[in-house]
Order: structure tokens, then C-alpha cells, then sequence
């Protein structure tokens, strides 16, 4: 039989008072504690110290990843498009700067089709580097969004810990951090809609409503191709700009989405909480068939109604448990574990 999930749970006091009579009505439980309670201060500066760390890693870490591929897609494009930039047709500027404005038009799906391939060898080249430049879009909206926000979860992590402890950090930084994402991400694509604008009509010389349109047409990679980047200078801020417009919008949906998954979630959590209880439910939750269900067993249902985890994981963790468990007592000592490390 599986060593039963309550041992521990109940203080041992309440049930001996309960069985002579004059014990309280209602359980009584032990507090769960994820540390001492004489180390709590050194717990929590160890806590703060590695989120830092963490949020350093994660920044640095995205930002070479992002760097490095987006450095080798445009070196090894501009190079290719470079060597054949007599077989593409439209308004051209300077070679490279052209070969580099392509790449990025080809990558982002923008096809505005001021510059188009005319023969088989450019158009198998931009056929490859299309579905490249897709990737490379991936991957830039799973890392780059994230780098530019991670510091200010940091930022937020740092001041809860110094006003509560960690259960609060942690219920208020999960719901924030997305929170924050959208919101910051949502000013940035404000700011590139803007400065776009305003580009587009004091250097491409369009009056304020094309060149509205213009960005609009970009940012979606809706590309129509009636109103583009034409000069020199402009061809140059593209370059810049479209990728960072195109993956910030691309970002702010996700982030949408992702805000709206957590809400839905939660709205989970509360039916599960709320509804009533029934006989399949503690049948359900009696792990140990023992005909009662204690209270680890009760969280480990609701957990798994919640989503929260799965019966795989539950059986994982009770492998690991009864593999501690040397004296198979149904409870862990300091003595089991030392015994069960040692051999």
C-alpha cells in the first residue's frame, strides 16, 4: 500500500485531545515553512541576489543569441543579394545599402516590391532566405521583448521583497509581470509608430496622412507597395526600423494573448475553488483508498482539477518520496534522508 499523505499534516496534540473528548471541533495543521525561521533574513537577501543574477543571465544571454543571428542572416544576405543585385529590378540606391534593405524586407514578409528578383537565381536565393528570415523572427519575439522588460521585473521583485515576504512577491509579481510586458511594449510601438511617421514625412517628403499609412502598412507586413522607403536615408532607417516595428507589434499580440490565457486561467482557479465538493470528488482525491482524505491528498486534487500539475507528476513526486522514505514510516526524517543519500 502507498504510505499514506497525512502523517505531519495534523498536530499530534489535536488528535490525542480529540480522542480523550475534550479536544477542539476543528483540525488544527501545521504551518508549512520553506525555511527556518532564524534564517529568514539571510533566505530572503539569498532570494533577491538570485533573481538578479537570474535577470542578468536571461538579459545577456537573449541578447547575444538575438545578436549573433540576426548579424550572420544579414552578413551572409547582404552578401548573396549583393553579388546579385543586377538581376534585381526597381529603384536602387547604393548596392549594399540596397542588399541590406532587401534582406530586411525579404525577412520581415514585408514586400513592398520596390525591389523585386528577375531571375531564377535571385528568386530561389529570396524564396530561401524568406523562410530563414521567419525563424530569425521567431526568435527575435521570444527573446527581445523579454530583454527589454526583464529589469524591470527585477526592478519589482527587489522592492516587494523589502516591503513583504515571499509568497507576496510572488503573488504580485506573476500577474504584474505580464501586465507590464504589454504596457511596455504597447509605449514602445507608440513611439516607433511616431518616429516613423514623422520620418516619412519631413525626409521621404509624404504629408502626414500617407506616411501614417505608410507605417501602418509596415508594421502589419501588409506591404501594399504604393508608398515605401525611396532614399537613401530613408532606406537606412528602414533597416533599423522595420525589423524593430514588425517583431514590436508581432510581441504585443502575444503578449495579449498570453494576458488573456492568465485571466482565463484564473477564472479556473475560482470555479474549482467555489464549487461544491461531492462524493466522486473524495473518492477522487483518496489517493491511499484508506476511505478518508486528508488534507495533502485534498491539495493534490484541487491542484490537479486546476491544471496546476498532472497525475504523472504526482507519481513522479511520490517516487521520489518512498524512495526517501528508508524506514517506509509514510513520514521523512533528517535520519531518512541522510540514510537515503548516503547509500
Amino acid at each position: 500500500m502507498r504510505p499514506s499523505l497525512r502523517p505531519g499534516l495534523r498536530d499530534p496534540s489535536a488528535q490525542i485531545n480529540a480522542r480523550n473528548g475534550h479536544g477542539p471541533k476543528s483540525r488544527i495543521y501545521r504551518r508549512t515553512r520553506s525555511a527556518p525561521l532564524a534564517n529568514y533574513g539571510a533566505v530572503e537577501a539569498k532570494c533577491v541576489a538570485a533573481v538578479q543574477q537570474r535577470s542578468q543571465s536571461i538579459m545577456h544571454l537573449s541578447f547575444v543569441k538575438v545578436a549573433i543571428f540576426l548579424t550572420v542572416y544579414l552578413g551572409v544576405g547582404t552578401m548573396c543579394f549583393y553579388f546579385v543585385r543586377h538581376q534585381l529590378e526597381g529603384d536602387k540606391t547604393k548596392a549594399v545599402l540596397d542588399a541590406v534593405y532587401f534582406c530586411v524586407v525579404t525577412m520581415t514578409t514585408l514586400g513592398y516590391g520596390d525591389l523585386v528578383p528577375n531571375s531564377t537565381l535571385a528568386k530561389l536565393l529570396a524564396c530561401a532566405f524568406v523562410f530563414t528570415g521567419m525563424a530569425l523572427v521567431a526568435l527575435i519575439l521570444s527573446k527581445a521583448a523579454d530583454y527589454l522588460v526583464e529589469r524591470q521585473e527585477m526592478f519589482l521583485t527587489k522592492a516587494l521583497h523589502q516591503k513583504c515576504g515571499p509568497i507576496e512577491v510572488h503573488k504580485e509579481v506573476e500577474p504584474k509581470s505580464v501586465r507590464y510586458k504589454c504596457v511596455t511594449v504597447f509605449i514602445l510601438l507608440l513611439v516607433l509608430m511616431a518616429s516613423g511617421t514623422i520620418f516619412l514625412a519631413t525626409v521621404e517628403k509624404f504629408d502626414f496622412v500617407d506616411a501614417f499609412y505608410c507605417v501602418c502598412c509596415t508594421i502589419t507586413s501588409l506591404g501594399y507597395g504604393d508608398k515605401s522607403f525611396s532614399t537613401e536615408a530613408g532606406r537606412v532607417f528602414a533597416v533599423f526600423w522595420i525589423l524593430a516595428s514588425t517583431t514590436c507589434l508581432a510581441q504585443f499580440f502575444l503578449y495579449i494573448a498570453e494576458l488573456n490565457t492568465q485571466h482565463r486561467q484564473k477564472a479556473l482557479v475560482n470555479l474549482v475553488l467555489t464549487r461544491e465538493v461531492t462524493k466522486v470528488d473524495l473518492e477522487a482525491a483518496d489517493l491511499d483508498d484508506d476511505g478518508v482524505v486528508g488534507a495533502a491528498e485534498f491539495v493534490i486534487y484541487k491542484l490537479k482539477e486546476m491544471g496546476k500539475i498532472n497525475q504523472e507528476d504526482v507519481r513522479l513526486v511520490m517516487k521520489e518520496f518512498e524512495a526517501l522514505d528508508v524506514d517506509q514510516s509514510g513520514t521523512l526524517s533528517i535520519k531518512d534522508v541522510t540514510l537515503a543519500q548516503s547509500s
